[in-house]
């Protein structure tokens, strides 16, 4: 296999796990041979493993090591500047023909892209190490469980998957003598923007990524794996990957209900799912516990017929900005110790900061460049999108039964977007096909900051527009083919939380206040809250929803978020013309059917 050339064997620190099996080993075999790494080692994601990584990356200045009284068993990493998000027009879904990846993706022939990428890989690990992370998404012995390989020259990347992932000797167990496992290719060549792709081939289950170290493109578990490549392997057997939180809401009298959500980015969806009641609510009894902020996987059990999930992931992987003690205090619980910190500004004496974590800057701090910083430079201590990656573990409010194979009963699907207009705080879909037009036509306001313009909405349906890794039509087919499987499906509701009034202030208080949705929700999907019929859906009634307690946010307030303007509605409805466009040709019946259903309900 490898002739005139270092065998495995020869270049591996250790020897090859016992429990490795042979298609593993001779995949990696041929990927040494095409990378020509130094050295091989392999992860058994054991504790002093992650120890000795940590100070080997601390000597080779890839980490630098935290002030460990306040922030024990933490860690800070600073990369490229050119290297800082993920790279959407650089990420390709690889197949024989376009009509597999759809008009929403972009598309590279399988063949081409395996002969670009051969070239860039050949010999790119040269002088290097080649790390071999074995790893499961999901709880060890769920129906839905998937191991993946990932060989990577970046100890960065290693560290990070033995985070968000259950990494080591468990993936041989779980693998078994199977093929069946995802074959992850890595390596940061040269940082260099020109030469970065990020190709996902869903017929072979291979990822192939180069040029890149940041995580939505490296760690290749995450989204790579557990959504683009998870959302074809579930439109294949049956199941679903989504870009959703799930939450588990609890009543004082003990009754546990499971709720996921689909959430575009900058609309609070680690903080929803971590959300911390109002004292009125924990008084009472109400807890809430979280499951996972990011990916889940869904499927129909065939005893009940109703919709079970679980979180793929062992991690978060979340944006510092933004978050602080008000926001999201379970958040900032979780990093508190066995984090990583990447891209925030570093202080003086070993802690980090970022833009909004306290109402003061520090007097000065090293920035994300790794240049003094002083509040009046103007420029960002912390990159905008600077993150943390911390084990789901020190959550103070994870949910008892993350790590249970057979998942959790979904009881309810939200979708929410940022808008400051037209749509109400919360309504619910009439049946599973009208919340499945509603998912498909989520939208969310750009910022400033991310586009130069304030309120262009941006169609994002399910939140998944960036990781479907297939045709979107045969993606929105594929939750209303999930419908005839179920017996009892979870009800659907649209949510938001951004609506403004004339000054351009927020009509609703969010955070914790969000809690009040929450319990109508759950009383819905108990069958025990009046609702009212709209054009858009069923709305709760004024005597229906827990205002008690809002001082700032009066009767006259609920009844302005709950009746938007005919006018605006039909301007929203035109808007959706862009994605149906894009889509146009294949889409499917159902969303043309529930659209005229509107358009005659206004």
């Amino acid at each position: 296999m490898i002739t005139n050339k270092a065998t495995l064997t020869d270049r591996s620190v250790a020897k090859p796990p016992a429990a490795a099996n042979h298609y593993v080993l001779e995949w990696i075999e041929e990927q040494v041979e095409q990378c020509q790494p130094d050295r091989v080692v392999w992860c058994d994601g054991s504790d002093a493993e992650r120890e000795r990584l940590l100070a080997q990356g601390v000597e080779e200045g890839v980490f630098i090591r935290l002030n460990q009284e306040k922030l024990p068993g933490c860690y800070y990493h600073r990369s490229n500047s050119n290297d800082v998000a993920r790279t959407e027009h650089l990420t390709f879904i690889c197949t024989p023909h376009d009509d597999m990846s759809g008009p929403t993706n972009n598309w590279m022939d399988d063949k081409d892209a395996y002969a670009k990428l051969g070239k860039l890989f050949a010999g790119c690990m040269k002088g290097r190490t080649m790390y071999v992370v074995p790893f499961v998404m999901g709880p060890i012995g769920s129906p839905l469980a998937k191991v993946g390989v990932q060989l990577t020259d970046s100890l960065y990347v290693a560290v990070n998957m033995g985070i968000m992932t259950r990494m080591g000797d468990v993936a041989w167990k779980e693998l078994g003598e199977s093929d069946e496992f995802t074959r992850c290719l890595h390596s940061i060549g040269e940082l260099d923007p020109e030469r970065r792709y990020i190709c996902h081939f869903p017929l072979d289950n291979t990822i192939w990524s180069f040029g890149s170290g940041y995580g939505g493109n490296a760690l290749l578990g995450k989204k790579c794996l557990s959504l683009r490549i998870a959302s074809f392997l579930g439109m294949q057997q049956g199941w679903m990957a989504e870009h959703m939180m799930l939450m588990g809401i609890e009543t004082p009298s003990g009754e546990k209900t499971y709720i996921t959500g689909a959430f575009p980015s900058a609309c609070g969806k680690t903080n929803f799912a971590m959300l911390v009641p109002p004292k009125k609510y924990r008084d009472e009894g109400w807890k809430i516990t979280t499951v996972g902020d990011d990916i889940v996987w869904m499927w129909v059990d065939e005893k009940s017929g109703r919709l079970r999930a679980i979180n793929p992931e062992t991690g978060y992987f979340g944006v510092a900005p933004g978050t602080n003690d008000k926001s999201n205090p379970n958040a900032m619980a979780s990093i508190s110790k066995n984090t990583i910190y990447t891209n925030v500004a570093l202080l003086p004496d070993g802690d980090v900061w970022w833009e909004g974590k306290t109402k003061q800057p520090p007097a000065e701090a090293i920035d994300w460049k790794g240049d003094p910083w002083t509040p009046d430079k103007g420029t960002p201590a912390a990159h905008p999108n600077s993150r943390f990656t911390a084990p789901m573990e020190n959550n103070p409010v994870l949910d008892p039964k993350v790590h249970d194979p057979n998942g959790v009963e979904v009881s309810g699907i939200l979708f929410g977007g940022r808008r400051s207009n037209v749509i109400p705080l919360v309504y619910q879909a009439f049946n599973w096909i009208h919340g499945v037009y509603i998912g498909a036509t989520l939208g969310s306001e750009t910022t400033a900051a991310a586009t130069g313009k304030t309120g262009v909405v941006r169609r994002d349906p399910m939140a998944m527009l960036p990781f479907i890794g297939y045709n979107a039509c045969d993606y929105l087919r594929h939750w209303f083919r999930m419908r005839k499987q179920m017996k009892d499906c979870p009800r659907m509701f649209a949510v938001n939380w951004f609506r403004k009034d004339e000054d351009g202030n927020f009509i609703w208080p969010g955070f914790s206040e969000n809690m009040r949705v929450l319990k109508w929700v759950v009383d819905r999907c108990r069958g025990r809250a009046y609702a009212i019929e709209s054009p858009l859906g069923w709305t709760p009634r004024l005597d229906d929803f827990d205002l008690e307690g809002l001082d700032d946010f009066t009767p006259e307030d609920f009844k302005r978020l709950q009746s938007p303007n005919p006018e605006d509605v039909k301007r929203e409805m035109l808007s959706q013309e862009e994605l149906f466009l894009k889509l146009a040709g294949d889409l499917p019946k159902e969303i043309v059917f529930q659209r005229e259903l509107l358009i005659s309900r206004l």
